[in-house]
């Protein structure tokens, strides 16, 4: 087995001891090192709503104590006997999932986001608030020099949620595509999109937000609340990205598609989608939605983020301040997305 100099028998974090309460430090065993894992050296660490959602057991399966974190960016200081593709002190970020099974047909087919016992960082097991995290060898993706690693975490999650739907659904450079909310997934769908070449509308609540939007990319901003902005681009786009976790006009926003138009969701909304059949049948109109990307997209991802000089847009807090990094979340008040330094 591969090692550095240093190995752990404990690792530190930080964790919820139950449902709802503030983080606290709590040491852990790792237990014995996978044959196909590696150790890394947690260096920075992003906060996302999901983070916030499995301390609070909102989906009823947070097992405690709990440590979150799966925006992880660090270094490799061990990596098991059959690991294949990195090396020691490579610099690498862990997202959303850690393991696959690497044999089932969705694996094999290089769609390994889907394979049905695809583990995940943070549901039972511990995450990226800690010292140390382990993830199979395919998940923890190499980072490009050129990308900040102080703010390349929020890229192994939201910007993997997000990136993943180009390829997935061949978006092309021509296509005009809309972006539903402008937070911790739609600011980087908007760079993203501008970057790819599309037309790019955002949607918004509000219309405060406009200039903001079009700083990150939008060519143009919609209220979505504006009835008459919105029959005014009925039958314009081609792909419509939802990032927003809300309750909206779900019709009214099908309507802004084009013969062969996708209603696409990458954000948890609370309610299920009240849709009749014929405002798809007709024109041939789909709704989907999909996870984060593989690992060969992430890849891709990173590639297309250090081509185009792309970053999410980041506040930093220390390690030490999780709660009030967590807090800051909770308040609505991220812009855009809250990163951790591990070494404060």
């Amino acid at each position: 087995m591969s090692t550095s100099e240093s190995v752990l028998d404990t690792f530190t974090g930080w964790a919820a001891m139950a449902a709802g309460e503030p983080l606290q430090r709590h040491e852990f065993s790792p237990g014995p090192l996978g044959a196909e894992d590696v150790e890394v050296a947690v260096e920075y660490c992003g906060i996302c709503h999901s983070d916030q959602s499995m301390i609070d057991n909102e989906w009823g399966n947070a097992r405690y104590p709990f440590v979150p974190g799966h925006e992880v960016v660090g270094t490799v200081v061990r990596l098991g006997e059959q690991t294949r593709g990195l090396k020691l002190g490579q610099r690498v970020g862990i997202g959303w999932y850690k393991g696959s099974c690497m044999h089932c047909s969705s694996c094999m087919e290089g769609s390994h986001q889907l394979c049905r016992t695809v583990k995940p960082t943070i549901v039972g097991s511990n995450g990226g608030f800690a010292d140390r995290v382990r993830a199979h060898w395919a998940w923890a993706i190499a980072l490009p020099d050129s990308l900040d690693p102080s703010l390349a975490g929020p890229l192994f999650c939201a910007g993997s949620t997000v990136f993943s739907p180009l390829l997935e659904f061949g978006v092309k450079p021509t296509d005009r595509v809309g972006v539903v909310g402008i937070g911790g997934l739609g600011h980087l769908a908007l760079r993203f999109l501008n970057a790819w070449g599309c037309e790019v509308t955002a949607f918004t609540s509000s219309l405060s937000k406009q200039e903001e939007a079009q700083r990150l990319g939008a060519h143009k901003v919609v209220a979505s609340t504006d009835s008459q902005a919105m029959k005014a681009i009925a039958g314009s786009l081609d792909f419509l990205l939802v990032t927003a976790s809300a309750d909206l006009d779900w019709n009214a926003l099908l309507g802004t598609l084009n013969a062969k138009g996708r209603l696409h969701f990458v954000g948890i909304v609370p309610s299920a989608i009240p849709v009749h059949v014929f405002s798809l049948i007709p024109q041939q109109k789909s709704l989907s939605g999909s996870p984060v990307g593989s690992p060969a997209t992430m890849a891709s991802m990173l590639e297309f983020c250090a081509r185009h000089g792309i970053v999410p847009q980041v506040e930093h807090f220390p390690m030490s301040q999780v709660n009030a990094a967590i807090d800051h979340l909770r308040a609505g008040k991220a812009r855009y997305r809250v990163v951790l330094d591990a070494s404060k």
